[in-house]
């Protein structure tokens, strides 16, 4: 039982948008770039996560992504569900035909773990996991160095016309 990098990736992936959204949004070229995760991958998960609805994509000259709802909204369980990565410690998929077709005797053992590592990342949220980063005196060192690559979008308003 591990976590995959698919897991890892979109929460560190997240962790690196939130950061940066303040200055509009962020291209993932500058995520995989940063966090030295290809870029295709990066595409696939946000898909997914575009699809969640827990990032929304704005297109365009100065486009990229931006997360969809306030990071204290956003538990690190639903950006893993989000890329259809599971959590089971069981042998089975959680599905109790271990052994011949019955539940082996450590069967309920790991399903609790199952349970009780979901409810954990329920409980924690992509604001502590920013906390902790901006906390972090090497991280906050580089946001601050980093100069915006572009200006924030401005959406302007349609003229109404007679």
């Amino acid at each position: 039982m591990r976590l995959t990098t698919k897991g890892r990736f979109a929460v560190t992936a997240m962790i690196d948008l939130a950061l940066r959204q303040h200055t509009g949004p962020v291209t993932l070229a500058g995520i995989a770039e940063r966090q030295k995760i290809s870029l295709s991958y990066l595409e696939q998960l946000f898909g997914k996560l575009r699809r969640h609805r827990l990032v929304s994509s704005v297109r365009g000259p100065g486009g990229g992504y931006c997360l969809a709802r306030p990071v204290e909204q956003m538990s690190i369980a639903d950006i893993i569900r989000a890329v259809d990565e599971t959590l089971d410690a069981t042998q089975c998929g959680g599905r109790g035909d271990c052994q011949d077709n019955h539940p082996c005797m450590t069967h309920t053992l790991w399903t609790n773990l199952n349970q009780r590592m979901f409810d954990y990342l329920t409980g924690v949220h992509l604001s502590e996991l920013v906390a902790e980063q901006r906390a972090n005196a090497a991280c906050a060192a580089a946001l601050e160095q980093e100069q915006p690559m572009r200006r924030p979008v401005r959406r302007i308003p349609a003229m109404a016309t007679a």
